[in-house]
């Protein structure tokens, strides 16, 4: 088929062309979205799932929505190399100024720029990465003690009733929440925590690894009241199969069943794989309807160019020992595993992968299911790691 008018997209929050199977969560956000401008009060949403799932996509989705709802949005992704505050302050700021543009009383939207002022002055000392300053006299007395904790909330009511007072809704959609530290995730929960009670027009919309709800539960006891955590996983077979193939079709191009079936059994209904494997089917099929045959050549090739760049980038962030703690996870087959197990196999004391395990999580490779349970974050990585180490070996 004529490569220029492929029409797969395997990349990083790259939308697909056809978003099959999520319908669900994105009417619940629209719902969401549409209580809040009436001024009634619902719970955010978190996302949770693994990589490659389509939570970046689902995202950007629910942004394009709210700003078609007249929402002001506020986007960031979160990472381990940067505090909460510092990705957080310059959208706040870039917010209330676009809040001082609109017609009509600005007082509360000036007090809300100075406010900020003072929580940035006053938590430059803990946070040293925060890149902006704020031009006006800050006020005295509120959100400015250092204690994000007990900041953030403060900042977040005066930001809300600035708001208000501009007819205004804000969406926060936060990526990767996971890498937030405890109490920035503590402050993020107490601030939106916040805006239910005082009914003010912010709601956050975010997403992270199926950590996520343990995190926000050990942090504040409430956040299950507070938050829904619907979970991205893969596709079921039946929108995997419509993943690929009404892309096709409206391309004027066939597919045959065979065919849709073998690369949503290969691909285990995983949506960046959906895109990685349709995409190359396109390119190597000569004829329609595509058949089975060329399935078996594209999955060679989707293999090869996953194993040297989606999977390889991740394998050569770890060290020989996570390596080997990885791969005896791989050589029990498929997860979540057991801690007990992986430590039988490399034929140690369980209590000695303790810290292994823990900057394994820090690097975002593995999470833990439940208590004692260990699984890989990215899909179809134990059997990456079976090809990248064939000889297992402790």
């Amino acid at each position: 088929m004529e490569e220029l008018r492929n029409p797969f997209n395997p990349g990083a929050g790259t939308p697909p062309p056809e978003l099959a199977g999520r319908e669900e969560i994105i009417e619940r956000a629209n719902i969401l979205l549409e209580r809040i401008k009436l001024g009634r009060s619902s719970k955010s949403i978190l996302l949770t799932g693994l990589r490659g799932v389509g939570k970046t996509v689902l995202l950007n989705e629910i942004r394009k929505k709210a700003e078609g709802k007249g929402y002001h949005d506020i986007f960031v992704e979160a990472h381990e190399d940067k505090s909460m505050v510092a990705l957080l302050a310059p959208k706040l700021r870039t917010l209330l100024y676009e809040l001082d543009r609109k017609e009509g009383a600005k007082e509360l939207v000036r007090r809300g720029l100075s406010v900020l002022a003072g929580f940035v002055g006053s938590v430059k000392l803990t946070y040293g990465d925060i890149p902006i300053g704020i031009d006006i006299e800050p006020e005295k007395g509120t959100a400015d003690t250092g204690d994000i904790e007990s900041d953030l909330p403060e900042l977040f009511v005066v930001i809300g009733k600035a708001a208000v007072s501009r007819h205004a809704y804000v969406v926060l959609l936060i990526d990767e929440l996971q890498y937030f530290k405890e109490k920035e995730l503590s402050s993020l929960i107490m601030a939106m925590h916040k805006m239910q009670q005082e009914q003010l027009p912010i709601v956050l919309i975010g997403a992270g690894l199926p950590t996520l709800p343990r995190l926000a539960g050990e942090s504040k006891s409430y956040a299950e009241r507070l938050f829904d955590f619907p979970i991205v996983g893969s596709l079921d077979p039946e929108d995997a199969a419509i993943a690929i193939q009404e892309p096709i079709e409206e391309e004027g191009e066939q597919i045959t069943q065979a065919a849709i079936g073998r690369i949503v059994e290969v691909t285990q209904g995983y949506p960046y794989f959906l895109q990685a494997w349709g995409y190359q089917v396109w390119n190597r099929a000569i004829r329609s309807p595509i058949g089975s045959d060329v399935i078996e050549e594209a999955t060679e090739i989707t293999t090869s160019r996953l194993d040297e760049a989606f999977f390889r980038v991740r394998f050569e962030r770890l060290t020989n020992g996570e390596k080997t703690f990885l791969r005896a996870m791989a050589e029990l087959g498929t997860g979540p595993y057991k801690m007990g197990d992986v430590a039988d196999v490399m034929d140690v004391q369980v209590t000695s992968l303790s810290p292994r395990r823990a900057t394994l999580i820090n690097k975002g490779m593995v999470y833990s299911p439940q208590h004692g349970e260990i699984a890989f974050t990215v899909p179809l990585f134990d059997e990456f790691m079976k090809r990248a180490m064939p000889e297992f070996g402790v």
